[in-house]
């Protein structure tokens, strides 16, 4: 399969790995009655109602079936995902009176909540935050039910959301401290502050269904602006518990949610016009078409998380053992379903053998199987048709000369596909370019480092790569063209989005807008301000405004 390493210990541990077999995973699906009754759900969520104009709404129409990743085993010998709930797939009607609902909120910039203070706005998202933080349990386990993420990464997403809120909260009081003054500039003194943009259609990813929706969520509405939120397709339910917390934090109109068919609800709604800011994370190809739809496209803001194909460079003075745990993390958390995951490893010719032994003896000691299963790191995959296409990725591959270099790898049960590490890849295969967005390791062998960056210059993706070398002047020279073609170069360490303070975007294909605790505030609103010329008169009409507190926006209150 491969050339012998020059390591005969290596091989020998090659050796002792267990092939997996469809035999194995399917000893991980178990009976309905074998769940442990702490991560069961105390009963299926059938929602049949949604947050619209302030109101709960009924909906006695069409509903959506929500079948979890994870499939149990029947008495008669078959198994069968587990139904966990239901949820509206509204019309067009709907979808449109709900971006009337938000439009009105707005109302121009006069309505309540865009010309509410910073420090009113901020303790409404305190209390919803509240609210929230009630209902963790249920949430965290609908994010495990609904998507397979494990238990652990599941309590972690909440965790992480509940902080990114606090954080959020804690820049924008910064940022308008900076901003509780006035300036004086050649005569003219002003007020510099930022202002919504208005009606916000807000569509997050299945993958981090909580997180990454309310990294955009959060920071659109706190700076004033309404918002259309479409839950993502799958990971749709959790969001049910918190709709409560929406109405009853906020202002009628001011947070609204479409259910439905996005190809049947949300085209509509671009075509009104009436959407000012398109936030969404998920494909580039969805991206372009909604945008188009726009009927002035110069006047809508786009904050976009797309597609990625992140790649490793591990050069010939890498320490393999760390980048090997290092790409193991990146290329198969959450089974791999990240866009910062690791994407394609290019591996130096002199050391491709060697890691190609350690990254099979570290991908099978991964724990797989249930997400409530303690210590698991993979687990099913909450696409349907996911499993089909990764076969076909990895058929693709060893059409074209490719081997699967791990026992058992790409073996698949029912919604579980077991890591499949490819090698050698090259520009023909599907893998080379595409996303895979599953359990997959593609590896390419490289003589020279301008190979990898060439590859980097030619990919339409353009978000992160990782580098691994123990050598300063070869990072160096790596460093200087990487930069131009993604937006964050990793040294000895795997792609990542965080921390929330750190800017996180892309280039190319890749994003639109960029993200963090505080690139977010900017990125949902607009610098305005209020000058006048510096006289006697105005002085003293600023003064009474700002006294008197006429004005939310004029004013040098100071929020602690």
């Amino acid at each position: 399969m491969l050339n012998a390493s020059s390591d005969p210990i290596l091989m020998e541990v090659k050796d002792q790995i267990q092939p997996v077999t469809a035999d194995l995973l399917r000893s991980i699906f178990v009976t309905e009655a074998e769940v442990p009754v702490e991560f069961a759900l105390p009963q299926d969520v059938h929602q049949k109602e949604y947050l619209s104009n302030g109101f709960m709404k009924a909906w006695n129409g069409p509903s959506h079936e929500v079948y979890s990743p994870v499939a149990l085993a029947q008495p008669d010998g078959s198994y069968a995902r587990k139904l966990i709930g239901t949820y509206p797939v509204c019309t067009e009607k709907e979808a449109l009176e709900a971006l009337d609902a938000a439009v009105a909120a707005y109302d121009n910039g006069r309505g309540a909540w865009p010309t509410m203070g910073v420090d009113g706005r901020i303790k409404c998202v305190e209390r919803f935050t509240q609210k929230i933080i009630a209902q963790k349990d249920i949430v965290v386990k609908l994010i495990m039910w609904e998507i397979g993420k494990s238990y652990a990464d599941s309590v972690k997403e909440f965790d992480r959301t509940v902080e990114y809120i606090y954080a959020t909260i804690d820049a924008l009081k910064n940022l308008d401290r900076q901003s509780s003054r006035f300036e004086i500039e050649q005569g003219i003194v002003a007020q510099v502050r930022r202002s919504p943009l208005g009606v916000v259609l807000c569509m997050g990813p299945f993958n981090y269904p909580l997180n990454e929706t309310f990294t955009t969520l959060i920071p659109a509405l706190i700076m004033g602006n309404t918002i259309l939120f479409k839950p993502p397709k799958h990971g749709t339910l959790l969001f049910y518990p918190l709709l409560e917390a929406f109405r009853d934090s906020f202002p009628e109109g001011v947070v609204n949610t479409i259910y439905g068919r996005g190809h049947a609800i949300v085209p509509a709604l671009m075509q009104s016009g009436k959407v000012n800011v398109l936030t969404l994370i998920g494909a580039s190809k969805v991206a372009d078409e909604l945008k188009k739809l726009h009927p002035k496209v110069n006047r809508l803001r786009a904050i976009l998380g797309l597609d990625a194909k992140n790649a490793a460079i591990i050069t010939q003075h890498a320490d393999l053992k760390l980048a090997v745990e290092e790409t193991v993390l990146g290329a198969l958390s959450f089974n791999g379903q990240r866009c910062t995951a690791l994407k394609i490893a290019f591996v130096h010719r002199s050391k491709v053998d060697a890691f190609l032994e350690l990254l099979t003896q570290a991908v099978s000691k991964l724990k797989y199987g249930m997400p409530w299963e303690k210590g698991v790191s993979l687990t099913p995959l909450p696409e349907p048709h996911k499993p089909a296409y990764l076969n076909e990725c990895i058929e693709d591959a060893q059409a074209h000369g490719a081997k699967v270099v791990n026992p058992g790898g790409g073996t698949a049960f029912e919604s579980f596909v077991y890591p499949a590490i490819l090698y050698p890849v090259n520009e023909k295969m599907k893998l080379y370019r595409e996303e895979q967005f599953g359990p997959i390791i593609p590896v390419v062998a490289f003589d020279d480092l301008e190979e990898p960056i060439q590859y980097l210059i030619e990919s339409t993706h353009g978000q992160q790569v990782s580098v691994f070398s123990q050598y300063a002047s070869e990072i160096a020279s790596l460093i200087d063209p990487l930069v131009n073609q993604v937006s964050r170069v990793n040294i000895n360490c795997q792609c990542q989005r965080g921390p929330d303070a750190f800017p996180f975007t892309g280039r190319k294909d890749s994003a639109e807008g960029t993200l963090s605790v505080v690139d977010a505030l900017r990125s949902f609103s607009i610098r305005s301000l209020v000058a006048t010329k510096f006289n006697e008169n105005n002085k003293q009409l600023l003064n009474q405004i700002v006294s008197e507190e006429q004005s939310n926006f004029l004013s040098t209150k100071f929020i602690f």
